[in-house]
């Protein structure tokens, strides 16, 4: 089969080009595959971060793409969709998280949909931060594409609520496998300059305001001096109010930031160092960071919003709580009284179901399908 992707790819940095890298590398082992990407993704005064792009030193995964796609560039709508065409895939797969890249995914789907099977891989049907213009500008997307690939129910809600008559194949989050081993946890900790002898939580990725970071620092005044916590993640917008919150919390001194992107090879060091994750997210579909988790054969502590609890819950990798200082807090606690041996066995059965091969098998078959 030939499958043509349209997604960020290197140089870009982030979750949706390292999921689209590792399925590329993943199909290309039984058919022809060519990525397609952005000479521009967001306009810089549109993006919150310090840079979209890898910088030197960071560690990617180098995709081979072809960059056309500037998202707010009409005339290279028309650029790419043509490179596509001139590729004759019998599936075009594209990566769609927020409603920005609308306009260009509509009109590349629709110049290629007569000949090419057109899936959504849909991060999000609706992104975090909504705007009024979301709902509309989704729709006219999906009413070109033949089929959806979602990876949580919550999203399957999102998008029957605009097309009810979607084919779609839900399957979970693959496991983010490539970052390499565990290390010893006490080696790990001293790399991070933190106690090696207390319990450690970890909030890893961006931070933005619907990650409910602010519960979780005001969870640790709760929680007794054998806990520690590790913030580590690019902060989109200012990270000054959390820092003045770390301040005056009476647990100041047990919660390690490190507020900046954090590079591939620092992940290794940063779950190993962990006992449990925390994921204490006001709202959310899936997390990207949770399949990191279950790599590294770490836990979760995880709210009740979105498609977490059917992850978590359903196969035993952790405990779910509210969104709420009290319930995160109480949560953790649990958990470690319940022992978390026991879902670090569940986390090695649930790796065995989320391989790529899997879910690339299960894309080919719903793509068979449609």
């Amino acid at each position: 089969m030939r499958i043509a992707i349209l997604s960020p790819f290197y140089p870009y940095r982030g979750g949706i080009a390292q999921f689209s890298a590792m399925l590329y590398k993943e199909l290309e082992k039984e058919h022809e595959v060519k990525a397609f990407s952005f000479s521009r993704l967001y306009p810089g005064f549109l993006f919150p971060g310090k840079t979209q792009l890898v910088e030197e030193g960071d560690d990617a995964i180098q995709i081979p793409s072809m960059r056309k796609l500037d998202s707010i560039g009409p005339f290279s709508y028309f650029q790419t969709a043509g490179e596509i065409k001139k590729f004759q895939p019998d599936v075009l797969v594209i990566a769609y998280w927020m409603s920005f890249f609308s306009p260009a995914y509509t009109f590349i789907a629709k110049q290629l949909k007569r000949k090419t099977r057109i899936i959504a891989l849909l991060h999000n049907a609706f992104p975090h931060e909504p705007h009024f213009f979301d709902k509309p500008l989704a729709k006219r997307f999906f009413k070109q594409c033949s089929g959806f690939m979602l990876m949580s129910e919550k999203v399957e809600t999102d998008l029957l609520s605009l097309r009810p008559d979607a084919q779609y194949c839900l399957n979970q989050h693959p496991i983010f496998d490539h970052f390499g081993e565990r290390i010893e946890q006490e080696k790990a900790r001293e790399q991070l300059d933190i106690d090696t002898n207390k319990t450690t939580l970890l909030f890893f990725g961006l931070i933005r305001d619907y990650k409910g970071l602010d519960l979780l620092i005001d969870a640790m005044s709760l929680l007794d001096d054998s806990y520690q916590l590790i913030i580590a993640g690019e902060c989109y917008g200012d990270f000054k109010k959390y820092q003045q919150q770390i301040d005056a919390s009476p647990a100041g001194t047990r919660i390690k930031t490190m507020n900046r992107y954090i590079d591939d090879n620092e992940v290794p060091i940063l779950f190993s160092a962990s006992d449990l994750l925390v994921t204490p997210y006001r709202s959310a579909t899936q997390s990207g960071v949770i399949p990191i988790a279950y790599h590294f054969e770490v836990p979760v502590l995880a709210t009740d919003v979105g498609g977490l609890k059917e992850t978590i819950e359903k196969a035993g990798t952790g405990l779910v709580c509210l969104p709420q200082t009290e319930s995160i807090a109480q949560g953790v606690q649990s958990l470690f009284q319940l022992g978390k041996e026991r879902f670090i066995a569940n986390i090695r059965n649930e790796k065995q179901l989320l391989s790529w091969e899997i879910f690339a098998g299960k894309l080919l078959d719903f793509a068979g399908q449609l």
